[in-house]
Order: structure tokens, then sequence, then C-alpha cells
């Protein structure tokens, strides 16, 4: 599972969870970025990050933990 959290002033605004899929706003200014993000190119460069980063590490570390 890949997620890639925004906060601010310690408080959690938006999140990138890969099993959703998609960008998930906490705060009122959260929701309104996720909302556009998800339209956005930044869903496409996190999902990106999931296939080049994630699904490529995640063999090594599962075999590392075994």
């Amino acid at each position: 599972e890949y997620i890639d959290s925004y906060v601010f002033n310690k408080v959690e605004d938006i999140r990138f969870n890969s099993t959703v899929g998609k960008y998930v706003g906490y705060t009122e200014h959260g929701v309104k970025n996720a909302e556009a993000w998800n339209k956005g190119s930044e869903l496409v460069q996190e999902l990106g990050a999931l296939e080049r980063y994630c699904k490529h590490n995640a063999a090594i570390y599962y075999g590392a933990i075994l």
C-alpha cells in the first residue's frame, strides 16, 4: 500500500492512498484540492510513483521480511 500524505500545522489535509486509487481530502481545503488533483496531472504522477517505486520494491522488501 502506497500512501502519500500532505500535512499542514499537524493536520492531515490530503492523502493519496493506492488502495483507494485517488486523493482524499480531510479538511475543507483538502477536499477542494483533492477534487482538483484527481482531475489533473497530479493523480497521474502518483500512479506513476506507485508503479515505479512501490510495486517495483515490494517483492524485495517482502523477501527481506520473511
